[in-house]
């Protein structure tokens, strides 16, 4: 819910609670990123509203789905002007063709984090988004999660430290950095499901459990996650490689396991210190491929950069939504700071991008006051 207020001579919907508003006639926000609006028309006291969607009447016609663009998120649906590239055929998943009948969300949440295979684990979380959307999947339900997720026995882990990221001069150094990224995703796959099924029946401070705004944005999460985990893997085949073919780590999910049993910690250090971390990185890493004229990387990385944005505005969203949720409410940058401090290893680290943080909404209040001074 929301207020109704002129901004800029436009009537936009604003939201009191996380600084969120966007216009009713586009979708535009003046944060940056883009929600889904519909066109809405009263004809004889009856309401239709155009939501472009396609009635799917059995189950021949639901193979006409396969090739079809994945729908609008919720999580401002996309940056402005981002057209994410649409499912390859082998990851498609035509209506009908479902792994978890009858389970809840949460139940199908630890299954894929049960899953060893990245290419499962991919394709079942894209399977789900469109059943979750789509109404197939209504009971949340409630299930502890594993205490670290699958991976495949091929992979050789390594701690943080012992990993050499390429700088991306030459072509042996552009893959490991892809191979980073890609290792980088398919954790934050998990992460995403793991909030969702870890979380799932917490109460807030002030009495009240998560809406099920929360299991959309972050299902989102997990299917982007996905997509990016595909479009590396892709692109390290095209150069030659694999995933698995260098060795990877696990720190993020060392960072996770510091919040387990806090809500906000997760929020705070996995969902807003290291997805913003990424955007502080883009723009460098980014510039480096360019520079040996990867033009296909180049395009793969601003891809992965526009949805992270808005994965840093969902963590920032929830962040804000459980503080406010609170009994007496809690003042949302101080909490930060102090969860910070006691579940992340070190400062914070400049350079930043403070635009692609500025549009995620966070801004220089929220991360300068835990640089090293």
């Amino acid at each position: 819910m929301g207020d109704i207020e002129e901004i800029g001579g436009h009537t936009c919907l604003v939201c009191p609670w996380h600084d969120y508003n966007f216009r009713l006639d586009n979708g535009e926000s003046t944060s940056g990123l883009q929600q889904a609006v519909h066109a809405v028309i009263v004809v004889d006291e009856l309401v239709y509203i155009n939501c472009r969607a396609e009635l799917i009447t059995s189950a021949e016609t639901s193979n006409s789905l396969k090739d079809s663009q994945p729908p609008a998120t919720d999580i401002g649906s996309s940056i402005k002007d981002s057209q994410p590239p649409a499912m390859q055929d082998d990851e498609a998943v035509q209506v009908g063709e479902t792994h978890f009948d009858g389970a809840s969300l949460c139940e199908v949440a630890v299954r894929i984090l049960n899953e060893s295979s990245a290419k499962e684990k991919v394709i079942f979380t894209r399977e789900t988004h469109q059943r979750w959307k789509g109404g197939d999947i209504i009971d949340i339900g409630s299930c502890k999660p594993p205490p670290m997720p699958c991976r495949d026995k091929s992979l050789n882990i390594l701690q943080p430290g012992k990993i050499k990221r390429g700088k991306g001069g030459t072509l042996a150094s552009r893959i490991a950095v892809l191979h980073s990224l890609a290792n980088i995703e398919q954790w934050a796959i998990d992460l995403a499901w793991d909030i969702i099924a870890r979380f799932s029946d917490v109460v807030l401070g002030d009495g009240s459990k998560l809406p099920q705004e929360f299991f959309t944005d972050f299902i989102q999460v997990a299917d982007d996650e996905a997509k990016h985990f595909s479009l590396l893997e892709r692109r390290l085949e095209s150069l030659g490689s694999n995933f698995g073919a260098l060795p990877v780590h696990n720190g993020l999910w060392q960072s996770a396991e510091e919040t387990n049993d806090s809500l906000l910690g997760r929020l705070a250090v996995v969902h807003m210190v290291h997805e913003a971390r990424g955007l502080d990185v883009h723009p460098k890493t980014q510039e480096r491929f360019r520079r040996q004229s990867d033009a296909e990387s180049v395009e793969v990385l601003d891809t992965i950069y526009k949805d992270e944005i808005t994965h840093v505005a969902a963590g920032l969203k929830w962040f804000t939504y459980v503080c406010r949720h609170n009994s007496p409410p809690i003042d949302c940058i101080p909490k930060f700071h102090e969860l910070v401090r006691a579940h992340f290893r070190g400062h914070l680290k400049p350079p930043f991008n403070e635009v692609g943080r500025e549009t995620a909404g966070m801004s220089k209040e929220w991360y300068l006051p835990l640089v090293k001074s």
